[in-house]
């Protein structure tokens, strides 16, 4: 199984809108998952990452001002230089129980030390779960290269 990076934040106000009931800006979410997703990528490969593209982005609840969001970021998929993350985000409530706020996937390059593409390491799925998520991933990077 692959490495889990995960991160925490508190919903402060500095993250949320103006609403009489204040929830966490999407632009802030997406900062907090490209961020995280970097991590897992840059933990991956031993090399600095960059992003080409998040391939999906799917806010599914809110998270509010003082809320507790939890992110897990696990690699889906690895090409010759280029790898998928799939970055899970979860408000967790006082009692420790989760629900998911968003899922997205990105897609990163890895670059040597002169800013140029260099190969990756091999993700080899190991679980049922993980063969379903790179066999997932094969499909967006076919739609991708269609586009």
């Amino acid at each position: 199984m692959t490495e889990i990076t995960t991160a925490v934040q508190i919903v402060l106000p500095q993250h949320c809108n103006g609403y009489a009931k204040p929830r966490l800006f999407g632009g802030q979410l997406m900062a907090w998952i490209d961020i995280i997703g970097a991590v897992a990528a840059r933990r991956f490969t031993h090399r600095a990452v960059t992003t080409v593209c998040i391939e999906n982005l799917s806010f599914i609840g809110p998270a509010y001002l003082n809320d507790t969001v939890v992110q897990e970021a696990q690699v889906t998929w690895t090409g010759r230089t280029s790898l998928e993350v799939r970055v899970d985000s979860h408000v967790e409530q006082l009692d420790g129980t989760r629900t998911l706020v968003n899922r997205a996937y990105i897609v990163f390059v890895a670059l040597d030390d002169e800013d140029r593409p260099t190969p990756v390491p091999v993700f080899t799925p190991e679980t049922e779960e993980e063969r379903q998520e790179y066999a997932a991933a094969v499909r967006r990077r076919e739609l991708r290269l269609q586009k």
